[in-house]
């Protein structure tokens, strides 16, 4: 009888241990030296250094040369007619990044809607309802803080505010 129990807490443990590790949450454990860094935000804070806005005028298809195909030319992105220089910012607005859909063009339905579809990377934001308004406008504050204006749009669609 004594060596069933034997067998048994032999079979029994080592199978329980097993259970408990494969079925319990995964709890990552954060070196405590990590865990007083505050936490990185993707989202890069407003900067001190930009330029005064410039209003040199462009055309839409002068525009379109700023789009990252050439690497030697700057990456510009328009929102509600005005050019901003994103240049500093090639790894998410440059050649085959996920903003490129906006380089080289106003894309202001796109960002007003949160599309990266290419047939809403248009600068007609006629359409937007309110909140979608509202969106391209914090989109707007957003760039107006991080990037030089480095021009304007004079062929583009005149939407009034």
């Amino acid at each position: 009888m004594l060596s069933y129990v034997l067998y048994a807490l032999v079979i029994v443990i080592p199978a329980i241990f097993l259970a408990y590790r494969l079925y319990r949450p995964f709890t990552p454990s954060i070196p405590a030296e990590d865990s007083k860094k505050p936490a990185k935000s993707i989202m890069q804070p407003p900067r001190d250094d930009l330029l005064p806005p410039k209003d040199d005028p462009f055309t839409t298809e002068q525009l379109k040369v700023f789009d990252g195909n050439d690497p030697s030319k700057p990456l510009y992105v328009a929102i509600k007619g005005d050019i901003f220089d994103v240049t500093h910012k090639a790894d998410s607005y440059g050649k085959g990044k996920s903003y490129n859909i906006f380089a080289g063009k106003d894309g202001s339905r796109g960002l007003g809607k949160s599309s990266l579809k290419p047939e809403d990377a248009v600068a007609d934001y006629s359409t937007l309802d309110e909140s979608e308004r509202k969106v391209l406008d914090d989109w707007y504050s957003f760039f107006c803080k991080r990037y030089n204006i480095v021009g304007r749009i004079i062929d583009g669609p005149n939407i009034d505010p």
